[in-house]
């Protein structure tokens, strides 16, 4: 009885350290975009806190993306998009939140639109619970964004932006585990009635960033790279309809 006792004081320990002492932010590692071709200017900067900003390494960019990420996942693990979409003109930047939680800074968008959005359209996107933030953050600045990006995720059942006319993406991962693909298919309540869903075949949660495998989640029939690969073109498709 004392022993498992100790082992379950141990495991809760140990689980509580993880979510208090994240990894490190560290960019470069494991980012190269599915082109291969990799034109972008990365740098780990502060505004309110830490941020990763990818940017063209010649040119302007005329789209800001700011990009909340999932829960407990850090903001690295998506910076293989904002490097593959550099060459669209694209500038995103992903913070980090307190321990690694979106929930902890619904309004961070604030200060990176102020520090780098200055004459660019501005789309901001999140994945799982980062989208489900980000929603919450578009339906009350509907009118200072040009887009919505929602990857494995949708609006909290208390958020609404069925009234605003903003241009939204949402992206289901087809064997999604952790985000329920009728969840994700019952947030279309909530969202505009022009929102584009589309399907990322034999997808898994886990696959719109890299971060490896995430319990819960399914088992995908294609590879991270197909994935990858079906994810860019639907967000490239998207930010170019746009106006």
């Amino acid at each position: 009885m004392i022993a498992g006792v100790s082992l379950l004081g141990g495991y809760l320990i140990s689980t509580a350290r993880q979510a208090v002492v994240r990894p490190p932010l560290v960019v470069g590692q494991d980012a190269v975009p599915p082109s291969g071709q990799d034109t972008a200017r990365v740098t780990l900067e502060n505004v309110g806190g830490p941020v990763i900003d990818i940017r063209p390494a010649q040119g302007e960019a005329d789209t800001l993306l700011v990009f909340y990420p999932g829960g407990l996942v850090r903001p690295q693990a998506y910076e293989w998009l904002g490097r593959a979409l550099v060459a669209r003109g694209v500038q995103t930047v992903i913070p980090a939140f307190p321990l690694d939680l979106a929930v902890t800074g619904i309004g961070r968008a604030d200060g990176l639109i102020a520090q780098y959005g200055q004459g660019k359209r501005v789309v901001i996107a999140g994945h799982s619970l980062g989208g489900a933030m980000a929603a919450q953050y578009a339906a009350s600045n509907a009118d200072a964004l040009a887009g919505l990006i929602l990857m494995a995720a949708y609006p909290a059942g208390n958020v609404s932006l069925k009234d605003r006319t903003l241009p939204v993406l949402s992206l289901l991962a087809e064997r999604d585990g952790v985000a329920a693909p009728d969840d994700v298919r019952g947030g279309l309540e909530r969202l505009p009635g022009g929102t584009t869903l589309t399907v990322i075949p034999g997808a898994v949660h886990s696959f719109f960033g890299r971060y490896g495998p995430q319990k819960g989640d399914g088992l995908p029939t294609v590879t991270h790279a197909q994935a990858e690969e079906e994810i860019l073109n639907a967000v490239q498709d998207f930010l170019t309809g746009l106006k």
